[in-house]
């Protein structure tokens, strides 16, 4: 007999990317993943990669709209009994390069409402389930919250209304909840995307020697500190951002 699941997590996108990778880690760490992805070819993919194990449910999900959130929730208590963690990993990845004149408010509205309006929907409904387990939540941010590229407003005004989020919801829902977030800088994702997405240059030999620990980031990297901040190890740590971008934000920059 198949001993029971550690804990059953939800992941937002996580049929592709980051999410995959935190989805794959916590599979193999004995936890019972629900992915929650509106891509129903990616989540398909990963059911049959990973052998449709018992422990693993794809619920195809918007997190932008109220009511498939609330049907996710839903689906995963009514097949797994509880919820002990929620990733918000799901987002527009792509910061766009829109000028401020020339960007639309539907194009600010629809980047709002997946990347930060999502992390917002699911925890308002997730947070009766995670009291009754004393779980987690861990908020996947960006680098773009605490620095920026030229004409990437949306996607940093998102990302940092995440960072101010997740020490919100640490406050108002402790001691029973733990919230914490997770900022990744440069991670290279192509091998974790879906087979019909996985193309594109890898990074060259400069894009990894300018990062101080030497190379660009990978998925797993990220997984891994997700990991830690859902584990026993860390329950004296909540509305806190980790950065994890090998040191680039701390870097100084100079034009030569």
């Amino acid at each position: 007999m198949e001993q029971g699941p550690d804990r059953v997590v939800v992941v937002t996108g996580g049929a592709q990317g980051i999410g995959k990778a935190i989805t794959e880690s916590l599979l193999h760490r004995g936890d019972a993943v629900v992915i929650a992805d509106r891509d129903r070819e990616a989540g398909e993919e990963c059911l049959a990669e990973w052998g449709r194990p018992p422990r693993l449910l794809f619920l195809p999900t918007d997190v932008a709209e109220e009511a498939s959130v609330v049907a996710c929730l839903a689906g995963a208590i009514r097949h797994f009994s509880r919820l002990d963690g929620l990733i918000n990993n799901a987002g527009i990845a792509e910061p766009g390069a829109t000028p401020i004149e020339e960007t639309s408010l539907e194009q600010w509205q629809r980047m709002l409402a997946t990347n930060l309006t999502g992390c917002f929907l699911m925890v308002k409904h997730a947070a009766p389930f995670l009291r009754k387990s004393r779980g987690a939540v861990v908020n996947i941010a960006s680098t773009r919250a605490l620095q920026s590229e030229a004409h990437t407003e949306a996607y940093s005004a998102a990302k940092g209304g995440l960072l101010s989020l997740t020490h919100a919801l640490a406050v108002s829902l402790g001691p029973e909840i733990r919230v914490n977030c997770v900022s990744p800088g440069w991670i290279d994702v192509r091998p974790w995307k879906k087979k019909a997405l996985r193309q594109g240059e890898p990074p060259r030999p400069i894009d990894h020697a300018q990062h101080p620990a030497g190379r660009v980031g990978i998925p797993e990297d990220v997984a891994a500190m997700v990991s830690f901040l859902l584990s026993p190890e860390a329950r004296f740590i909540t509305g806190q951002n980790f950065i994890v971008d090998g040191g680039m934000t701390r870097k100084m920059c100079y034009a030569e």
